[in-house]
């Protein structure tokens, strides 16, 4: 990949760099430094454009002479690149071969953390190339268990749950036969329960609601003999989640959570002893959780999930129609 440099900021910074007595490995540093600045707090995407921009000079900059640096500037690159809104599959290629490139140096020169990292980043534009069958998922799940040998719940508890988040997430992805669609469903909740042992809701809130709304929606659709059985759980662990959740401080993350629970409500009769008295009750609670759902996601223009819990809401009130 070649960026083209248009940006004024951009080049001015460029400028400023070169400008600067320093050495050649202090100026590479510098531009580093400086897309960084643009990766992590981008106004637009055009600041992540810039970014890339910026690790591509300094790439260039670092010859065969710097080889730490230029693996740091590729996986700088890379997970700009995923973070770019809309990426294309060819941009998520670009970033795949960034990783592939630089993790040998990395992995001679680089420290744990920053090694596990870039193994987490690689997982993550893995796992995405998946649906175009540009990698497998497979491979995503084992670059996950890489950053995980150094990522442990003790000192690293965020990535840790994002990491058996993404694990989860990705055991439901994979294409079983029908026979064994149990099986890669029982590894997600699996992998969401071992999380949950050490992630709790004092210590590591956001990723304790975000481990639990997931668990639930493994449970719910979880192949099983049982599904009252796992409606219920899944209404425990989405009841977890909103200890954290709320319309205030969090509405999109809440309407996502309250949405799936009426999901499971839908399905979940009033009294599980007695199913054959009906669930007029818990489809009333339904609709009411659709409806708030419905109104946070029109009101900050999440208009494919509006879409989704508006035709939810209709089949409730036909169902709460016919229980009338």
């Amino acid at each position: 990949m070649t960026p083209s440099i248009t940006d004024s900021a951009v080049k001015a910074a460029i400028a400023a760099v070169v400008s600067e007595s320093a050495s050649a490995d202090e100026k590479i540093q510098m531009l580093i430094e400086i897309a960084q600045g643009f990766q992590k707090k981008p106004k637009t995407a055009q600041d992540l454009r810039n970014a890339v921009s910026l690790y591509y000079q300094a790439y260039q900059m670092c010859g065969e002479e710097f080889p730490l640096l230029k693996a740091r500037a590729q996986v700088g690159m890379s997970g700009t690149l995923q973070a770019i809104p809309d990426v294309s599959t060819q941009l998520l290629i670009q970033a795949k071969v960034g990783y592939e490139e630089a993790l040998p140096t990395l992995q001679r020169l680089a420290s744990p953390s920053e090694v596990a990292e870039a193994q987490m980043n690689f997982g993550l534009v893995l796992q995405s190339l998946v649906p175009y069958n540009l990698a497998r998922i497979t491979d995503s799940i084992q670059a996950y268990h890489e950053a995980l040998r150094v990522f442990i719940w003790q000192d690293y508890p965020q990535e840790y749950a994002i990491l058996y988040n993404n694990i989860a997430i990705a055991y439901l992805s994979m294409p079983l036969a029908s026979e064994r669609e149990y099986l890669r469903q029982g590894l997600a909740v699996q992998s969401f329960e071992t999380a949950l042992k050490h992630i709790n809701l004092i210590e590591h809130p956001r990723e304790y609601a975000m481990l639990q709304n997931n668990l639930g929606n493994a449970l719910q659709y979880l192949v099983s003999s049982h599904p009252v059985e796992n409606n219920l759980r899944a209404i425990v662990a989405y009841d977890e989640a909103l200890k954290v959740r709320n319309s205030k401080d969090t509405p999109l993350e809440y309407a996502n959570t309250i949405s799936n629970k009426a999901n499971a409500l839908f399905n979940l009769p009033d009294d599980p002893e007695n199913p054959e008295n009906g669930n007029l009750k818990n489809l009333l609670q339904a609709r009411a959780y659709y409806q708030q759902a419905l109104e946070i996601f029109t009101k900050h223009q999440q208009m494919e999930q509006a879409e989704i819990v508006a035709k939810a809401l209709q089949d409730v009130q036909l169902e709460i129609g016919h229980r009338a």
